[in-house]
């Protein structure tokens, strides 16, 4: 199978386009340096020039917050919601036909643990991550006439090698390694 990998260059996508190997897929590994994902006719061009593709799993995000409700600026806001919900907006209209012709498609977000119980503290990061998830079970009612699916992993915190050795006292116990991450997302398409 043909998965584009949206967000990849992060311990997360490397992982990911590793394990889809592994498992004998073709991970087509999209970075800012491929494509500017917030721009959606330039997903679109992407989109185009791939054709056919099985599947999509979106990487792109990251965190920002803190300093409780008072502390959840426009700025963080803004960026939160243009790489977390944007991107995947604009990726899951651009490749919902190809998905959709799948026998086997899947669209796949990894979304956090907190938005089941958000705090003030992650309120700007967690609303995004929402509305995220939100979107992408609209996408899977626009899938519910194909074989195609959609596919929500939560997590509470990722972590990699490298965290460790930077913080060799932190307990990651809670947290999910990337590798794990990886071949769960790889799963999907075996």
């Amino acid at each position: 199978m043909r998965v584009v990998i949206a967000g990849s260059g992060s311990p997360a996508g490397d992982a990911t386009a590793s394990a889809l190997r592994e498992h004998g897929h073709e991970a087509i590994e999209i970075g800012p340096d491929e494509c500017d994902l917030r721009d959606f006719a330039a997903v679109q061009k992407l989109a185009d020039d791939l054709g056919a593709v099985d599947g999509v799993v979106h990487l792109v995000g990251g965190w920002r917050g803190g300093g409780g409700l008072a502390g959840q600026s426009d700025d963080d806001w803004e960026w939160l919601q243009a790489m977390i919900v944007g991107t995947l907006r604009n990726t899951t209209r651009a490749f919902l036909p190809a998905v959709a012709a799948s026998s086997a498609g899947v669209f796949a977000i990894v979304s956090q643990t907190g938005v089941a119980k958000p705090t003030a503290g992650n309120a700007n990061y967690l609303a995004a991550k929402a509305a995220a998830e939100t979107w992408l079970l609209a996408v899977g009612d626009a899938l519910k006439k194909s074989p195609g699916r959609v596919h929500i992993e939560r997590v509470m915190a990722l972590y990699s090698d490298a965290d460790v050795a930077r913080e060799p006292g932190k307990d990651f116990s809670r947290h999910t390694h990337v590798h794990d991450l990886g071949r769960t997302l790889a799963a999907l398409f075996d």
